[in-house]
């Protein structure tokens, strides 16, 4: 009788544990942007890893009458067509950074040697400001933890900008040469070598020089040219620049995507996929409670023109077409 008891209870609780799962892993289908509306997402970063993207998001959670930034979890969606979404138990949270104390802002996701970093903006527990700190998974999907025990920026160690938030926003190119780099900030665009751990740095914070910066950089290259896309003044629309070295000089070529609707900040997410290129982004679109401060990732096409600069992005309520 005990026997049959621990039998059934084991079988029971595997059980839960395969619907739990798969309670977390539900599947979205897009009908347009927002492509995701039972929760709130932000900050979209992107990645293209097999024969899927993987998209990873900040999770707006103020309730209504909050107009303030809460955000306490990382969330992470994977697609192999662009429109039917899966959705993954949340890989990373503020408490897996144990000298951090809170705010899961902006980050982005990149590959190398088969692990996977995830560098993420964040406030300090006992530096003062927003930091960058990074994590580290073998999948994709997690789970991630972190990857060195510490800030790999923090407040005090860039002063040009009087601010506790100029350390944000983080984005990491690895160049056709093995060279990774890390971009981030707000007023102020700062880059780095990053050494081939990527947790450590290679060498001085150097600065970008671009017009009206705000925050929000990426960094993605295309037959030949690197593109440096970020959010500029405020209410933020998403400019770029071009150049044929990572290092500079910048030549500014003007705006990619409008304000978006209902929300003060955009942020962007450059991807090739399948053929077609896509430009991520969010908005505050969704009914009644949607705005700045409980915003949605939308999905639109980017077009470039022959000369390799990107026309302007086009928003639209329909999105973007399954692709094989």
């Amino acid at each position: 009788m005990i026997k049959n008891f621990k039998k059934w209870g084991a079988v029971l609780m595997l059980a839960c544990t395969y619907f739990t799962v798969r309670a977390q892993e539900q599947v979205i289908v897009a009908k347009g942007n927002p492509i995701i509306t039972d929760k709130y997402t932000a900050d979209p970063a992107a990645f293209v890893y097999g024969d899927s993207v993987y998209l990873y998001t900040g999770h707006d959670v103020p309730p209504k009458p909050k107009n303030t930034y809460e955000m306490h979890e990382w969330l992470c969606y994977s697609s192999a067509d662009m429109v039917t979404w899966k959705e993954h138990k949340s890989p990373l949270n503020v408490k897996d950074f144990a000298w951090a104390k809170d705010d899961a802002w902006a980050s982005q996701v990149i590959e190398r040697d088969g692990k996977f970093y995830w560098y993420v903006a964040i406030t300090h527990g006992t530096i003062h400001g927003k930091s960058i700190g990074v994590a580290v998974a073998d999948n994709p999907r997690g789970p991630f933890k972190d990857a060195i025990g510490k800030a790999l920026i923090t407040n005090d160690m860039t002063t040009d900008v009087k601010i506790s938030w100029d350390d944000i926003d983080p984005t990491v190119i690895i160049d056709d040469d093995g060279q990774a780099y890390l971009f981030w900030g707000n007023q102020k665009c700062y880059y780095a070598k990053l050494k081939k751990n990527m947790i450590e740095l290679d060498g001085p914070i150097q600065k970008v020089e671009v017009p009206e910066f705000t925050e929000a950089p990426w960094v993605h290259k295309r037959k030949g040219w690197y593109y440096l896309s970020y959010a500029s003044q405020f209410p933020e629309k998403i400019v770029y620049a071009m150049s044929k070295n990572i290092n500079g000089p910048w030549e500014y070529k003007g705006i990619l995507n409008e304000i978006a609707g209902n929300s003060n900040t955009n942020h962007q997410s450059i991807i090739d996929f399948k053929g077609k290129s896509y430009f991520i982004y969010h908005n505050g679109a969704i009914n009644t409670d949607g705005g700045s401060y409980r915003r949605s990732v939308c999905i639109d096409y980017l077009n470039y023109n022959s000369d390799g600069t990107m026309k302007r992005v086009v928003m639209t309520s329909e999105g973007v077409k399954k692709v094989k």
